[in-house]
């Protein structure tokens, strides 16, 4: 059955950016330390990659982190998403419009204007059909920005949640929680190295 997974990395004061993100800045500043653990040579870390990219079926972002990852500062060849992991998940986009143009034009992209809810439903047939062609059971992977990962948590959409905890204090940026509704969560597994602790939650 494909689950929805929501996994995105974050610092111990609960950001996904450090302060100004945008797509001339990235991830904010400060806030490329959240993802060294995807750049590391730890096998744990590499582990953790490999297994994540490999049960993509689809991922859904939200319009500012399409605008960062398809701008002239964004992904590429070696820092697209599980670069050098596995072949490439089909990608939904929630945005109130499309955008003029697409810089990375090798990649799926669908963009739902209707909201996340039609977003997820969208990014399930995708994975649906990728399971089918490949005889694995694969997941909608929810990459985030942080404001789509809270609403869809929030929604009761989500099935599992992993953090990417990552050993810095950005002091301000973009927040993970909001204050939105209450989800229980339940642990699954702890994967610790020297560059992040790998946290996976069932929601129930």
């Amino acid at each position: 059955m494909t689950r929805i997974t929501a996994d995105i990395s974050v610092s111990l004061d609960g950001f996904v950016t450090g302060p100004d993100p945008g797509p001339d800045n990235g991830l904010g500043t400060g806030g490329e330390a959240l993802h060294t653990w995807a750049f590391s040579d730890d096998p744990d870390d590499r582990r953790v990659l490999r297994e994540a990219t490999a049960r993509s079926g689809a991922v859904i972002l939200g319009r500012k982190l399409f605008d960062m990852v398809d701008g002239p500062n964004g992904w590429d060849d070696t820092t697209g998403y599980g670069a050098g992991e596995v072949g490439k998940p089909a990608f939904v986009v929630v945005t109130s419009s499309p955008p003029e143009s697409v810089r990375l034009t090798d990649l799926d992209w669908t963009f739902v204007t209707t909201g996340l809810s039609d977003a997820l439903s969208a990014a399930r047939e995708r994975a649906e059909a990728a399971s089918s062609d490949s005889g694995k059971d694969l997941d909608v992977v929810l990459m985030g920005g942080g404001a789509t990962v809270d609403s869809a948590l929030a929604a009761g959409l989500v099935d599992t949640l992993t953090l990417h905890l990552a050993p810095v204090v950005l002091g301000a940026g973009t927040p993970l929680f909001t204050g939105g509704v209450p989800r229980t969560l339940v642990q699954r597994s702890v994967t610790s190295t020297s560059t992040a602790t790998h946290l996976t939650y069932d929601v129930v």
